[in-house]
Order: structure tokens, then sequence, then C-alpha cells
């Protein structure tokens, strides 16, 4: 990692000798209405690229043919990435692309696309990687120019208008009076996004031990905020991958403190703004350390991993909050998120018009103290207590984001209340606030639905009916699963990535074939329909054809697609786990319920390829370090097999048991953990460590006492 911060610099100084020629013209400033006559993307179908265009800019989509035209006119390309609940893509859109003077330069002296960062994962890593090593940060609007064959040799996030003119003025310039410098520089920085793209294989082969595991989790637990919870620092994001994580190694290794920082962290994060006090949901991060002003957009990829790792915190904990967390949080991606044939959209914007009509960042969720006193009359001085309304907490323009600062129990006895009088209050105000709330303009919703994303949502709605038992859950789950696989599998294995308007389109990225396993894996365990595990068996299968990588990994993009200017490897994880990390334990569940030793061997080699990388940055490996978990402490297989089966099961999935797998079936099975433990008219639970299995039980309290020994 430390090669890579010597590309950096060098790519700035770099970069630096691009910016020295200065052409000293200037536009003048001349703002027109947005044009009535659309650009390339008008035949699009994601939400973010149609907002787009009736820019006056010439956008146009990636495709062949649009790198192709580049080539014939020898002309820079721009590249604008973004999506559609991106509230500084909005801003930026406004002040720039639609500004003919900004048009008027990128129509002149470049080609210039626009793409959905949710659509096209691929091109978004390659060029976020050299935005990175540009400038030491990314983020969303991402925007690149690069040579006509797609090499970068500027970029950033971000710019006000002024800052883009200048940029692409100098950039022309120096392209139409010395190119050789801009080739030289892109040779240079290619060299480190290639860099970033390889895996150094680890030369240890031997696994990672539990004293090691230890070791970086005592690293790791440096990062983290004991005082607010989540990481250190401010925006605050979530990470429920790093906090599920945390919650496992809590419960293996009996770390108590540790688990009450998870407990902590996902108590404020409930309780503060980042949450939807009124309509559930959370939104993407807060600004401030105190989860208390959010980003407003939410993201379906959000909702879907808090989902989960509330559900698992409800198994350990039994805290009843977190319930009333999973089922409002539910309600809200039905409400808002899903369509009438079980699919999942995937956002809404950040921004929404305001009674003046102009788009203003959280105007939907917002409220200010009149409208407060007209609603709740006489419980206006109330309400106020318990959301921490007062002058220290105003956010812009005078308006409140509610949040709560103490927990129920403590706020009904300091005003005399019973828990239940709080409870029927709450509820109430909820009555009164939300009819009104949905009289506003709403925000944007983001319709285009993603193979990977609608898997994670599959995945927390398994989740919640392990936790709950709600049938509700397993019916949107099979609702959805199905929907996955009528619309994006084919019978070879191969997925797409989006549908959107009854098409499926783009072929399917690692992480659809990542994240749609592990859900069907999932799926299995509350159903035991062996149709779930053979079909991520033939996934996996597809996969390990078209997306193997040399070093025991697999690349984020297919054999069959155009390859990009780098073909690049996922392996940090972020908010969402990398869809290495995911194949990895997806691998090792496959490889106990068919006894594939090829699995197994390949999900212990992509683990120890990656553990030397542990230690220099922890929560950039919270999932790698999960799979960890899976080798360093015993990994059970339960297999119930006999006519109760399914009610077993379903008190088996209420149990917080992070370390196994679960098979049964109601008949005779030829699944190598299923095979000849059949009995007529008894039903007996065996677990088992890597085929061996302990003596049968009948009563599930009895197998997990096995487990807990």
């Amino acid at each position: 990692m430390n090669a890579l911060k010597s590309f950096s610099s060098i790519a700035i100084s770099a970069f630096t000798l691009l910016l020295i020629v200065a052409c000293g013209s200037s536009n003048k400033d001349k703002e027109v209405e947005v044009s009535q006559i659309p650009n390339d993307l008008i035949n699009e179908t994601s939400p973010y690229l149609l907002q787009h265009a009736y820019n006056p800019v010439n956008w146009k989509p990636w495709a062949e043919s649009t790198l192709k035209q580049a080539v014939d006119e020898n002309k820079l390309i721009v590249i604008s990435i973004g999506y559609s609940s991106c509230h500084w893509c909005h801003v930026m859109e406004e002040e720039s692309f639609e500004n003919d003077s900004v048009a008027s330069l990128m129509n002149e002296k470049f080609v210039s696309i626009k793409v959905d960062r949710e659509e096209r994962p691929d091109v978004d890593q390659v060029y976020m990687s050299a935005v990175q090593l540009m400038t030491g940060g990314g983020g969303w609007p991402l925007n690149v120019v690069a040579l006509p064959d797609g090499r970068p040799v500027f970029g950033g996030t971000y710019f006000s208008k002024n800052q883009w003119l200048k940029a692409l003025e100098e950039l022309s310039v120096l392209y139409d009076r010395d190119p050789s410098k801009m080739v030289a520089f892109a040779e240079n920085l290619m060299e480190g996004v290639n860099s970033l793209a390889l895996v150094s294989p680890n030369k240890e082969t031997s696994l990672i031990t539990a004293s090691e595991i230890k070791d970086i989790t005592d690293l790791l637990e440096n990062s983290l905020d004991q005082d607010n919870g989540g990481l250190k620092g401010a925006p605050k994001f979530p990470m429920p991958t790093l906090l599920s994580y945390l919650l496992r190694y809590s419960y293996q290794f009996n770390d108590v403190e540790l688990r009450e920082f998870v407990v902590r962290t996902l108590d404020l994060m409930k309780n503060g703004g980042i949450y939807d006090q009124l309509g559930g949901g959370f939104a993407r991060y807060s600004v401030d350390e105190n989860w208390h002003i959010p980003h407003f957009e939410k993201m379906l990829y959000d909702n879907a991993l808090l989902i989960q790792t509330y559900s698992e915190a409800y198994q350990l904990t039994g805290k009843e909050s977190y319930k009333e967390v999973v089922r409002e949080t539910l309600a809200f991606v039905e409400k808002e998120l899903t369509n009438d044939i079980g699919a999942f959209y995937s956002s809404l914007d950040a921004d929404s018009r305001d009674t003046e009509d102009s788009k203003i960042e959280g105007a939907f969720y917002t409220w200010n103290e009149t409208e407060l006193e007209n609603l709740l009359k006489s419980d206006t001085d109330l309400f106020k207590e318990y959301f921490n309304l007062n002058e220290s907490t105003k956010w812009e323009e005078d308006r409140f984001v509610l949040f709560k600062s103490i927990p129920d129990n403590e706020f009904a006895a300091k005003f005399d209340l019973t828990e239940s009088e709080l409870k029927k209050l709450i509820q109430k105000w909820k009555d009164k606030l939300l009819p009104h709330r949905n009289l506003r303009n709403r925000p944007n919703l983001d319709d285009k639905i993603l193979s990977s994303w609608n898997a994670m949502m599959l995945k927390a709605y398994i989740s919640a009916y392990k936790a709950f038992g709600e049938s509700h859950y397993l019916d949107m789950a099979l609702q959805n699963a199905n929907f996955i696989m009528v619309n994006q599998v084919l019978d070879n294995g191969q997925m797409y990535h989006v549908y959107k308007d009854g098409e499926k389109s783009i072929n399917g990225f690692l992480e659809d074939y990542a994240f749609t396993i592990d859900a069907f894996l999932s799926l299995y365990e509350v159903t035991l329909d062996p149709k779930w595990l053979d079909t991520s068996k033939m996934l996996v299968d597809y996969a390990i054809i078209h997306f193997s990588n040399e070093n025991g990994l697999f690349y984020f993009t297919s054999s069959l697609d155009k390859e990009l200017i780098v073909r690049k490897t996922e392996t940090f994880d972020n908010v969402i786990p990398s869809s290495n990390s995911v194949m990895a334990q997806n691998l090792l569940k496959l490889g106990h319920y068919y006894a594939n030793r090829d699995f197994l061997d390949r999900s212990s080699k992509m683990l120890s390829i990656i553990s030397s990388e542990f230690k220099n940055s922890p929560s950039s490996y919270a999932n790698w370090l999960n799979h960890s978990l899976n080798f360093s402490n015993p990994f059970y297989e339960i297999a119930v097999s006999g006519e109760d089966s399914k009610a077993i099961i379903i008190e088996l999935n209420e149990a917080y048991l992070p370390n196994k797998i679960i098979s049964g079936s109601t008949v005779e099975s030829d699944l190598p953990l299923l095979k000849n433990k059949f009995v007529e008219n008894s039903t007996y639970i065996y677990v088992c460590v890597n085929g061996t299995c302990k003596l049968p039980v009948e009563e599930v309290s009895l197998a997990i006492e096995q487990i807990k020994k």
C-alpha cells in the first residue's frame, strides 16, 4: 500500500504541470433556460441520465460508439459520473451543465459522457481509483477528463462553474499545444490505477488464527468512536457490515465491552436524525458526529444492510426497540421502494421542492416551529422536549431535524408518564404530522431495479423473518426471489444487472452474483426448498468460469464484457461488503452443503490472499474478518431430517448462531449433509463439524447447547 502513496504524489506533481498552461481567455457568463432539445441521453432508461437529457451539453451515454467518436475526432473525453439521489450532482448540474457557456466549451472541445454509477459500477470503480490517486479523495459527482482512448488525465468531484470552466479551458489548450505532456501523465497515472487493481498473493498459506484476529480487532477498536458510536470523525456512515462483524466477534470471543459498543451505536443511530423518526428508514449518512443532521437521500442498500444488522442484534440482545426499527424500516421500503411485482427501487432523492417551489435538501423531512405548533397544539412543548427541538438544534433556515437523546423509559419517568402512555402519545404525534408531511412535494424516486441491491433487501426480509417469525416477511422474500429468478437469471446461470420498464439490461457484475447467491442460500435455510440451493451452485459455477482471476479471487466484470482501461478486482469492504468477500463466504457454505472440496479450498485461499492486508486498515476488511471467524472458531453444519423439520428450523433460526449453516428435509435427501439421516416418524437434529456429527437430538434447545459448549 505504501507504493500507492508514491504513485499518488507523482500523479499530483504531474497534474500540477498540466495546469501551468493558462489560456488567459474567459467566457462571458450567460444563463439560459434549460434546452428544449434533448441530447442523446433521451433514449436511456436511467432516471439519472434522463435528468440530464435536456441539458445544453451534448451528453452521450457510455457506449463503444461514443468512445470511438472520441478517437475518430481526436477529442478529450469528459466522463461525469453520479446517481439520481446525489445532492451535489444536482448542484453541479444547475451551476454548470445547464449553463450555455459551459455547454458551448464542452460541446466544441470534448466528447461528454454521462454515467449512472449505479448502472455502471465498473466504470465508476476505474475512474474513482484514478481520482483518488490524483487528489487523495473521491465522491460524487465524479468528474474526469480523459484522453481519447479513455486514460484519465484530470479529475475531481464537485467543481463550481468557474473552476470547471477554467480546468476545461486549460486542459483543451494544453492538449492542442502539447498533447505529449498529457500522454506522459496518463501513462504515469495508469501505473497507479493498475497497481490498485492488483492483489499480491499472500506468501503465507496458513489461515489467520484466533489470536491474530483478536490482535487485528484490537487495532480496529482504535478507530471506533466510543462516545458517539460508529467510526471516529464526520461525516458519519452507518457501516452495517462493520457492526455485524463486531457483534459476531463479541459473541464468539465473549467480548462484553465490544458488544456494548455495538448496542450503543445501534441505539444512537436509531435515535438520531439519520433515522426518519416519523416514517422509518435510514438516510445515507449524517454530516456530524452525533448522527443528528443527515444527508437525506435514502438508499435501498443502506436500509437492507441495516435491517440485517438490527435483526441480528435483536436475536442476540432481545431489545424490543430493534424489532420496532426493523418493522418501521420494512414498512418504509414497502410503501416507498417496492413495485407491484415484488421488486425494489433504488433510492429516494435528498432534495425536494418546498412551498416556494425551490429545490431544497431535506425539505420533505424537516419542520419549522410554526408548523409544529399549528399541528400539535398543546402537545408542542412535550414534543419539542422529546425530539430535542430548541434554539441550539435548529438547522438551516430555522428548520428542525427530529432526534432523540434519552431512552423512552427515562423520558417517561422524567415527565411522569407510563411507557404505555408515551407510546400512545408518540403514535398520536405521528398520526398528526405524517398526513401533513405526505402533502408536501415528495423527493424524486430512482425507480431502476438493480439485481445486487434487490438481493440485499431480499436477505433483509429473510433476516427479519428469522428474528421475528412473521410470515409476511417470508412472503415478501419469496416474491422478490421469484422476480430475480424470472427476470434477471438465465437458464445457464448468467445474470443481468438492471431491470427497468420491463426489460433487463447490462450484463451482471460480480456483486450481482455474490449478493444473489448469499440471499438464495439464506432463503434455503428458511424454506428448505432445494431450488434455492441448486440455483446458488449454478450461479457460483457460472461465476468461476467467467469472473475468475488468476490469483484466486474474482474480477468485478465478466469475461464476456468489453474490457475497460483496467479490469478491477473488488476487495475492500465499505458500507457495502466487497463482492469478493461475499463470494468467499458463499463458496464456504456451498462447499459444506455439497461436500465440495474445491469450493472449500477456494474459499480459504481467498481469505489467505487478503488476510495479510487486515492490519493495514482493519475497518476496510470487516466482512473478510467476519469470514475469518468461520475458520478460527468451529463452523457448524446443522442437519434437520424428518417430518417436523420446517417447524424446527423456525425455532433454530430465531437464535443468534452466526457460525453455522442449516440444511433440512421432510423426506429422504441425497444432499451430503442429509444423506442417510432420515428416520420415518421421527425428526432429528444433527450438529456436525466437517461432516462429523454429535449424537442426534430432538429438541432445539439441546442442539443449541451442543453448539455453545
